[in-house]
């Protein structure tokens, strides 16, 4: 069977959507957020916590902070250099965190 170019890339792409669907892989993206949010986004001081928010709600906010429509000091630059499918897989990700 011969591949065309377009095959090729579909099959790659599809190939990074599911190793970055990994949970472990999203685990390490939040690993990143505990710094500030506390482990799985359970904070201990006066950074807001993440645990259990609303999937949609993490969005909205995570993309404010990308497109410079929502000021903050450190979380503009952090929701950067996510994707907006990392930020979704985030989103699920503390959604369920009890």
């Amino acid at each position: 069977m011969r591949f065309s170019h377009f095959m090729v890339a579909g099959i790659m792409l599809i190939s990074i959507h599911t190793a970055q669907a990994d949970p472990r892989n999203v685990a390490l993206l939040a690993s990143a957020c505990a710094v500030c949010h506390g482990t799985n986004g359970h904070s201990q001081g006066g950074t807001p916590s993440l645990t259990g928010l609303n999937k949609n709600y993490f969005v909205q906010q995570m993309l404010a902070f990308k497109h410079g429509q929502r000021e903050a000091t450190v979380m503009t630059q952090h929701a950067a250099g996510y994707t907006e499918q990392e930020i979704r897989l985030l989103a699920q990700y503390f959604s369920e965190q009890k």
